[in-house]
């Protein structure tokens, strides 16, 4: 553990999730495979359905809809549908097949285990206080089982704060970090202070830039090293989970 700065008191914790809680980088890379195979066995005839292909129909989707950039499930089906448009398909028919793409993509993108260290440590912290989840992506954290730890669940996009409950609170259309939507949104729900919250995530510009812009402090987690380097200085910097333990007398 590696302080840059004074860490103030804090009453809550906010987590990313992809690369904090766990290593997002594999399990992506077993969906895109899954996701090849699917389309392939979809439409044996379109050999071209590559990540080229989609990727270019991504970047169409945002030339007509720049907003979608904070809504990476919407960006996807959207991209989807226009893919579906060029290889002939009608607008009912691209719509319903990009919805089921993505819900097999959904499916395959939250199908793993998180590592039990991180299981234990969220049961630890939520013992001690409130914890939230603030993510960029959209990965079913009640899939993964750990949405129990985390008092609110935000997602960039149309997302929603959901209490431990699964009640959905003040549905609205939240920007992606760095963008400061999420992280005000948790302090005005939670009745605290920017300053009372601490967020701890991967990302030196999602998470770190994005977490001090917004008056909050920070914990970089340094391990996996592949979010955006530092911009900004973090409260402090670890390189395991588990090091939030040492704030706490246990």
């Amino acid at each position: 553990m590696k302080f840059y700065q004074r860490l103030k008191p804090f009453k809550v914790i906010s987590f990313d999730l992809d690369d904090t809680l766990y290593n997002n980088q594999p399990v992506m890379q077993t969906t895109e495979k899954k996701l090849d195979d699917y389309f392939a066995s979809l439409l044996p005839e379109h050999p071209e359905l590559d990540n080229k292909f989609w990727l270019y129909f991504r970047q169409q989707a945002l030339i007509q809809q720049p907003a979608l950039i904070h809504d990476v499930g919407a960006l996807r089906i959207a991209t989807y549908v226009l893919g579906f448009r060029e290889l002939g398909f009608t607008e009912a028919k691209a719509q319903k097949s990009a919805d089921q793409a993505y819900t097999f993509f959904k499916q395959h993108r939250s199908n793993f285990t998180v590592p039990s260290q991180s299981i234990q440590l969220l049961s630890q912290l939520a013992d001690k206080l409130p914890l939230v989840a603030i993510s960029n992506g959209n990965v079913d954290t009640k899939a993964l089982g750990i949405d129990q730890y985390f008092k609110y669940i935000y997602h960039a996009g149309v997302s929603f704060g959901v209490d431990n409950t699964g009640k959905q609170n003040n549905s609205q259309s939240l920007k992606q970090k760095p963008e400061a939507d999420m992280f005000h949104l948790a302090c005005q729900q939670l009745n605290i202070l920017p300053e009372e919250l601490l967020h701890v995530g991967d990302c030196g510009q999602a998470d770190i830039r994005g977490a001090v812009a917004a008056g909050c402090q920070a914990v970089w987690l340094s391990c996996y090293d592949v979010g955006k380097p530092l911009s900004v200085l973090p409260h402090l910097e670890i390189t395991d989970i588990v090091e939030l333990t040492q704030l706490f007398d246990y």
